[in-house]
């Protein structure tokens, strides 16, 4: 695929990474040379120095053959004009548009077509408050990701010593717990002196403590799957009540906004060090939410607000190093959960596997909602997991048993690399336009959440969901299921 990237900041640069690993033809545009120098320095791209908004830029881009757009500028009205003009003057198919701006909402008319031309825009601010919100939903989680519309879940969790599930082999699990509705579809094991190591999961493998697993399940299902890998058995849940946040930007402001909309649920606390801020949030923010001026890494601030008694505490600000060194004074004080929010890919990896429960790139955080356009084939969702390395894929089979090689098959009869793993299938779904069942209402024939087994059978629309440990093999996925009325 051809693709255009207007800006080589943070998000560009990982945007681009990501890209060009999957044998991409990128083009990136910016009006830093240096940065587009260090750009094609790293990777396989090339780079045009010059306005994303000047038509003579995009053509030498060569905008004219490209399928799509992405722009990720600092600007918000440079993306939007610019999709505007790869809409009007170069007919690019597919254009995508980075908005920070909350006005504007993923459905708006004034985007679209015929407004400003952008078939779909993303807001990395709002996707890191989404990620951050499912870890409040659900505390012994590292990371909680949707399908189907929000039916079924990836969970990553570390297994911890005393656990129901911990020290059992995944087909005792399954023999155990035959109600309990869930694929395992990869553990990441920890050894000295090393990286994680990737271990393939069969029904013989043993869950060790301090193993990060990943886990396929139905929705309603995911606390108790949780539980028995997290929490030893007859100690009560902890739900996350007191929030305390080091930074007061956009992505803590918008967070803290959504948590309020429970009044009561969460005790929120915003620690900032310029004044200024401190009371523009206080004035745009619901009053139970407490905004104090103060630096994050001084410990008698930590001490004097209570910071043993904290259940999540964000290091959010735009300081990599900061947001470290706060979160691992707070975990030494007592927090219970720390997340540092860390743009430099190479202190994320420094990162995993240290005190700080969970360090998260914004970038990551979002890229999966690109990636859902640059996949062929009928994609419906992408989560780019392990810092870009591996990847969950919701893909929806079409077709029948003469235009497809999955309809009507067995799940033992599909020729998928032995690494990629069938999670979990969603059938019952809707198709394409049309209007959905309430999903509060249980009426007969409402999407059923399948683990599928050897015997499982295909059938065309089923939302099946993959989980991929290298992203190398998301095109042999997406040509299994890709539809030919010559398939014969």
């Amino acid at each position: 695929m051809k693709i255009i990237i207007l800006g080589a900041g943070r998000v560009g640069y990982s945007v681009a990474e990501s890209l060009v690993s999957e044998r991409n033809d990128i083009t990136v545009i910016d009006t830093d040379a240096t940065r587009l120098r260090d750009l094609e320095g790293r990777f396989d791209l090339r780079g045009v120095v010059g306005s994303g908004i000047d038509p003579q830029v995009l053509a030498e881009a060569g905008a004219a053959d490209t399928d799509l757009l992405i722009a990720c500028a600092a600007l918000d009205e440079t993306n939007l004009v610019c999709c505007k003009l790869g809409q009007l003057l170069f007919n690019i198919p597919t254009r995508i548009a980075r908005v920070r701006s909350s006005s504007f909402g993923a459905d708006d008319v004034v985007l679209g077509k015929d407004g400003l031309g952008a078939d779909a825009i993303i807001c990395p601010e709002a996707s890191l408050t989404r990620y951050i919100g499912k870890l409040t939903e659900y505390p012994e989680a590292l990371q909680v990701r949707e399908f189907a519309g929000g039916r079924a879940c990836l969970a990553s969790v570390r297994a911890r010593m005393g656990a129901a599930a911990v020290g059992l082999r995944i087909g005792e699990l399954r023999l155990h717990n035959p109600e309990m509705g869930l694929r395992i579809v990869a553990i990441y094991r920890r050894f000295a002196d090393e990286p994680d190591r990737f271990v393939r999961c069969d029904g013989s493998t043993l869950i060790e403590p301090g193993d990060e697993v990943f886990i396929l399940s139905a929705r309603e299902n995911l606390p108790e799957i949780l539980a028995a890998m997290h929490r030893p058995a007859g100690q009560p849940a902890r739900p996350v009540r007191r929030i305390m946040m080091a930074g007061g930007g956009r992505v803590s402001q918008r967070l803290a906004a959504q948590l309020a909309q429970e009044p009561g649920r969460f005790h929120i606390k915003i620690l900032e060090m310029n004044p200024q801020r401190c009371m523009e949030l206080a004035a745009s923010l619901p009053e139970d939410v407490l905004v104090l001026q103060g630096d994050a890494t001084d410990e008698d601030l930590l001490d004097d607000e209570s910071i043993e008694d904290v259940d999540l505490f964000l290091a959010l600000t735009n300081d990599d190093e900061n947001n470290i060194m706060a979160c691992l004074l707070a975990k030494r004080l007592g927090a219970t959960r720390v997340l540092a929010l860390i743009n430099r890919r190479t202190y994320a990896d420094l990162m995993h596997g240290t005190q700080i429960d969970i360090a998260l790139s914004p970038a990551q955080a979002m890229l999966g909602e690109l990636l859902a356009h640059v996949r062929r084939g009928d994609v419906q969702a992408v989560h780019s997991l392990r810092r870009g390395v591996a990847e969950a894929l919701e893909i929806v089979a079409r077709g029948d048993r003469k235009s497809s090689r999955v309809v009507g098959r067995r799940v033992e009869e599909l020729k998928l690399p032995p690494e990629v793993h069938i999670g979990l299938i969603v059938r019952g779904l809707p198709e394409q336009g049309e209007h959905a069942a309430d999903p509060s209402e249980t009426v007969a024939g409402e999407p059923q959440v399948i683990i599928p087994r050897s015997h499982t059978v295909i059938e065309s629309n089923d939302h099946v969901v993959f989980f991929l440990p290298n992203k190398r093999l998301v095109q042999d996925v997406e040509k299994l299921f890709r539809v030919s009325a010559t398939f014969f």
